[in-house]
């Protein structure tokens, strides 16, 4: 784990905040004065009211949470549910314990419907499911008038309440080859033809006959739980009839302390609990002497995320040390370099002009923001103030308009139908600023800006104080903690508080569910929300803001940066990959939304930009680092590489070779969008 040194854990939770004149300490997350944006017309929005249950249409909906496919279109795409599979099409459900397919480019998992369930004789057989409630771990998924499923994430068994009287029928695509009830017919193992074995409970006997590729229950209302054996080991099946009585109905993350996140479920049933870990879950798992929580190694399933291992206990607490917070580098910047870094500065803030900035995308217009805003905080840092007026300049003239609503080319607007901020270019258009009006990539876009904010309130509070409602509004859209019908957001929008990571993409249908590309823009918002805090002493914005920028860097170094050694992912993808592009929830891929995978320049550039302080921790790794820069320096030979790619391989090698890295930089010709000269050197030169 990383470790937080006590100076830079009282820095980072506002004990000292660097700007007490804006606001008192608080000890929750306020805005003071309401602030909305203008209302949206929205034509490309889906209808929320179709697969809702009406009572939830009265809070702000999720837009890019684990079920998301499952109210999308005809909502019949499978999600993952670890450990399966789901998929719901019209009155019945099916469940897959999935195979993984993996070779040099991608690894998936192939979804096959091992059984469905359905009731007999239904009534309405192509009525669509309704998702009665939801929660961080959990969705509960009626298919009406009878069967009700908690879907609770991580459970080793699926959970389906019969809740009247009602025959069910119980498919697969397989065969039966084998069917045995035990005595009191509450328990049966079913054999398949794929060499699969499945376990059935039921809360009460209940009487089944089966033919070659379907099951049949007489009348039966109660509970019928189904559980694969992931293994033909006999204590596999030991534990699944142990832990067979107690079921979760729902379950929630309590971020109530700085450093952890509580899993609680809502169990009925009796007995003990038992549930599925991630491997991230395993390494944060707190189990000591005085817990009651204990690690079942030797039971697991497998995971496209690595092995699900069996956790016995009923809540969890997943702690970890807390990464540092910093409006500055870290170590510092070496003293004998300032002059070369002010002479960059001196020509990057000369060239800074608002009105010169010609593109209207809110996600390529938040990164200038963002390097303006680098330049004021690397010229504080070297104290080289003389630059610092025009540095404010320019960033009031870019933030303002949007945050006013006066920027002719585009506008944040609020959509009140799933409650959320969406751009005047988005509001028709799904491609629209990268599919920002159909719920894409906020924590990218929001937090460039968010990042210029925090950094124009450090060194003007006036112009803080002015415009804290606005900068509020922005920042809840992705970080409201809490849930309730009054709130104008979703919570914690883009957050996945199971898979402790983010997920980019928003209200469209994936196969492979929901997916990220770009982790390090996704630390950087957590990051940015946390200077928020830092500039406005509010201690709980940055103590949530600083756990969830720990855990989406523990996620990206668990699941996105591949080791040579790695043994998460198969071995050839292993073998080619030293990074994942776009990671999805049932899938891993090497290419990225922009690029094919023989680029590998920016698979490591979209894993690094923007460079800041926080980027020091994300690649702390200098093994890692030395092996993902020699696995990408051989692209940068293909012609017509960017000078902008080239810096973030350089960035990185700079790590470890910090003077050849430094003669790389010198040479360059030009640098991304949201980087800058002066921003190399000063990265360079505070490596140490």
């Amino acid at each position: 784990m990383l470790i937080l040194w006590s100076y830079l854990f009282l820095f980072a939770f506002g004990y000292n905040s660097p700007v007490p004149s804006l606001a008192q300490p608080t000890t929750t997350i306020t805005t003071g004065s309401p602030f909305t944006f203008p209302a949206a017309r929205s034509t490309v929005l889906p209808d929320p009211s179709t697969y809702f249950s009406s009572n939830l249409l009265s809070s702000p909906l999720p837009t890019n949470t684990f079920f998301q496919n499952f109210v999308l279109n005809n909502g019949s795409q499978p999600e993952y549910i670890h450990p399966y599979l789901i998929q719901s099409s019209f009155s019945s459900l099916s469940v897959s314990y999935p195979f993984i397919f993996s070779n040099s480019s991608f690894a998936s998992q192939i979804f096959s419907p091992d059984f469905t369930i359905s009731g007999l004789n239904n009534p309405n057989p192509n009525q669509t499911h309704v998702i009665s409630s939801f929660d961080d771990l959990s969705v509960t998924l009626d298919l009406k008038p009878s069967l009700r499923f908690f879907l609770v994430r991580g459970s080793p068994y699926i959970t389906c309440q019969v809740l009247q009287s009602l025959k069910l029928s119980i498919s697969t695509n397989h065969k039966v080859v084998n069917f045995v009830p035990n005595s009191s017919k509450a328990r049966f193992k079913i054999s398949l033809d794929n060499g699969q074995t499945w376990i059935l409970y039921a809360s009460s006997p209940i009487t089944l006959s089966h033919d070659v590729s379907k099951i049949v229950s007489k009348e039966f209302s109660g509970v019928i739980r189904l559980a694969v054996l992931p293994n033909s080991n006999s204590k596999y099946e030991s534990v699944l009839n142990k832990f067979s009585t107690r079921y979760p109905v729902s379950g929630r993350a309590v971020f109530s302390k700085p450093s952890s996140v509580e899993y609680k479920w809502e169990k009925k049933g009796s007995g003990d609990f038992l549930m599925l870990a991630n491997p991230l879950h395993i390494r944060l798992l707190d189990v000591d002497d005085d817990s009651d929580i204990k690690v079942l190694d030797d039971f697991k399933y497998n995971s496209i995320d690595g092995e699900l291992v069996g956790v016995v206990g009923d809540s969890w607490v997943l702690k970890t040390d807390l990464v540092p917070i910093t409006w500055h580098s870290i170590k510092g910047v070496k003293q004998e370099s300032y002059p070369e870094i002010i002479k960059a500065l001196m020509q990057d803030v000369k060239e800074l002009n608002s009105s010169n900035i010609s593109t209207t995308s809110s996600y390529f217009f938040g990164k200038l923001v963002a390097r303006g805003a680098r330049l004021a905080l690397i010229a504080e840092e070297i104290g080289y103030l003389d630059v610092m007026p025009k540095i404010k300049t320019f960033l009031k003239g870019t933030i303002e308009p949007w945050l006013n609503g006066t920027f002719d080319g585009n506008a944040f607007l609020y959509d009140k139908s799933w409650r959320g901020l969406i751009t005047r270019a988005g509001s028709n258009d799904t491609t629209g600023d990268f599919g920002f009006g159909i719920y894409n990539d906020h924590h990218f876009h929001i937090g460039y800006y968010l990042y210029g904010i925090a950094v124009l309130a450090k060194i003007d509070p006036d112009w803080g104080r002015k415009y804290r409602p606005q900068a509020y509004s922005l920042m809840l859209d992705f970080m409201t903690l809490d849930r309730s019908p009054n709130l104008k957001y979703t919570r914690l929008r883009n957050f996945d508080s199971w898979k402790l990571h983010s997920w980019a993409a928003g209200l469209t249908e994936f196969e492979n569910g929901r997916n990220q590309e770009s982790t390090s823009e996704a630390v950087n918002a957590y990051y940015s929300a946390a200077l928020i805090g830092l500039a406005y002493g509010d201690k709980r914005l940055v103590t949530l803001a600083t756990l969830l920028t720990t855990v989406e860097i523990h996620a990206a170094q668990t699941w996105w940066h591949v080791k040579e050694d790695s043994k998460l992912y198969g071995t050839d993808f292993t073998r080619e990959n030293r990074v994942v592009g776009i990671l999805w929830a049932n899938k891993r891929d090497s290419i990225l939304w922009f690029a094919p995978a023989d680029q590998r320049e920016f698979r490591l550039g979209i894993q690094l930009l923007p460079i800041t302080p926080i980027a020091e921790v994300l690649f702390s790794d200098v093994e890692y680092v030395k092996q993902l820069v020699d696995w990408t320096l051989p692209s940068l030979k293909r012609k017509g590489v960017g000078e902008g790619w080239k810096g973030f391989v350089y960035a990185l090698e700079g790590i470890y070779e910090n003077n050849i890295a430094l003669k790389k930089i010198r040479k360059l010709t030009g640098h991304d969008d949201g980087n800058s000269l002066s921003n190399m050197l000063w990265w360079i030169f505070s490596r140490g």
